[in-house]
């Protein structure tokens, strides 16, 4: 069920911000009269369409697409014998290079202010939740094996990130840390100030969401925020508020002491205690053979909500969503500085998928919706053939120079261009079920 919820995610969240990027392309085709012949949502085979007027409205069996077909452009379809007619009034050719550069950038235009619009929604809607530096190091950190590897302890209580005190424990996991050059944390251990070096390529070690989510955190006092039906929590009679203070007599004070021991009883029954409304009682609960009850914890750490204005949260979304292209930028620095390899670095449709996990969660799913808009917006604009970005390209020099490059060099450009982003999606494909097998 998992993976269809993921699945069902992913295919949902590209076929809006696809459908919506090629809306783009033929809102500014339609603007400036080309024809368009078709707009799919999907490629080929084709399920479903509709003829309106001169356009051909569908949805293809693969949903991680779309396209548009515009009259007198080469696209992927390398409709040459069309080309090979005189250019017709209509058709996207006979068009002046300014108009045609607009029709080009007019799917990245949407997916930039559909991404920003996301960002700034969440921004009003849920405000920003911050863990202080005081609360973070109130009880200090847990260590995940990645933070072990470079130094950290559990115990550690973080008191600066790159040299400079910090307010929120986000900023002690941001990318700048670990997209950046030379980070560093330094952290009390037993009354004495320790430097602790990031290595340059350590972003390619967290490429797994759950390495990154158990990395670093807040040592966190807990309490049962909702059980999860049919599993042995709710079996035995747990309740949503209940706080676990011991396991087989050992006291249970943070999450990760029962999530360290829950394992080693795999298939056992474990006896918890537990305080509910200020009274303690003992439970038995039957212990999963995946080491697990069933329950999802509450942090009983303060955390502080910042809510904005609408114009406050118009200049903190459209900041959020443009951090992701810079993050994006600083990443591909990484890899062509050699500091981290690619196929570390770059996911597919399944590395996508595990990103929105196997709840359906709406708050996850327009964050990530949000982010991936941004995203596609950062790789169509790269200056590739038959990426947008490359047709960009040729327009700026067509328009500088006056000179419009021959339809040969149009296609031949078309041809290498899908040869390199066909092998990018294998490659892409190929490492996302790797990592995932191996």
């Amino acid at each position: 069920m998992e993976i269809l919820i993921m699945a069902g995610q992913l295919i949902l969240g590209l076929s809006i911000l696809v459908g919506l990027h090629e809306w783009g392309h033929m809102f500014a085709a339609k603007m400036f009269g080309m024809r368009v012949e078709k707009y799919f949502i999907g490629f080929p085979p084709k399920i479903w369409s509709i003829q309106k007027g001169e356009t051909e409205y569908g949805i293809g069996a693969i949903p991680l697409g779309g396209f548009v077909k515009i009259s007198g452009m080469i696209d992927e379809s390398m409709d040459t014998e069309a080309m090979n007619k005189e250019p017709q009034p209509w058709e996207f050719r006979s068009k002046p290079a300014w108009q045609r550069l607009i029709v080009m950038l007019g799917g990245i235009i949407v997916n930039v202010i559909v991404g920003v619009f996301i960002f700034i929604v969440i921004a009003y809607k849920d405000g920003e939740k911050i863990l202080s530096k005081e609360e973070v190091n109130k009880y200090g950190i847990v260590a995940g094996d990645l933070a072990q590897q470079i130094g950290l302890k559990t115990g550690d209580k973080i008191v600066k990130v790159n040299g400079k005190s910090f307010t929120d424990f986000n900023d002690v996991v941001s990318s700048d840390v670990f997209l950046g050059s030379n980070s560093s944390y330094t952290v009390n251990r037993n009354g004495q100030e320790v430097d602790i070096d990031i290595p340059n390529n350590f972003i390619e070690k967290l490429s797994d969401p759950e390495e990154k989510g158990n990395f670093i955190r807040p040592a966190m006092p807990f309490k049962i925020a909702e059980l999860v039906p049919g599993m042995p929590a709710a079996k035995a009679g747990l309740k949503p508020g209940d706080k676990i203070v011991s396991i087989n007599g050992s006291p249970i004070r943070f999450y990760n002491e029962i999530q360290a021991q829950l394992p080693l009883l795999k298939g056992k029954e474990a006896k918890l205690g537990i305080e509910r409304e200020g009274r303690q009682q003992e439970i038995n609960v039957n212990v999963s053979a995946d080491g697990t009850i069933g329950f999802y914890p509450e942090s009983l750490l303060a955390t502080t909500t910042i809510n904005y204005t609408l114009g406050q949260a118009v200049s903190k979304g459209t900041e959020n969503a443009f951090a992701v292209v810079f993050n994006n930028i600083k990443g591909f620095g990484k890899i062509f500085r050699g500091e981290v390899s690619a196929s570390k670095a770059l996911s597919g449709p399944i590395g996508i998928a595990r990103m929105f996990g196997g709840i359906w969660d709406w708050s996850r799913f327009w964050y990530l919706t949000g982010l991936l808009s941004m995203v596609l917006a950062f790789m169509n604009a790269l200056p590739i053939p038959a990426l947008d970005g490359g047709h960009a390209v040729i327009l700026s020099y067509e328009i500088i120079s006056g000179r419009k490059p021959s339809d040969a060099f149009l296609e031949n450009a078309q041809k290498v261009g899908m040869v390199l982003l066909l092998g990018l999606m294998a490659f892409a494909i190929f490492n996302d079920v790797w990592k995932a097998v191996f």
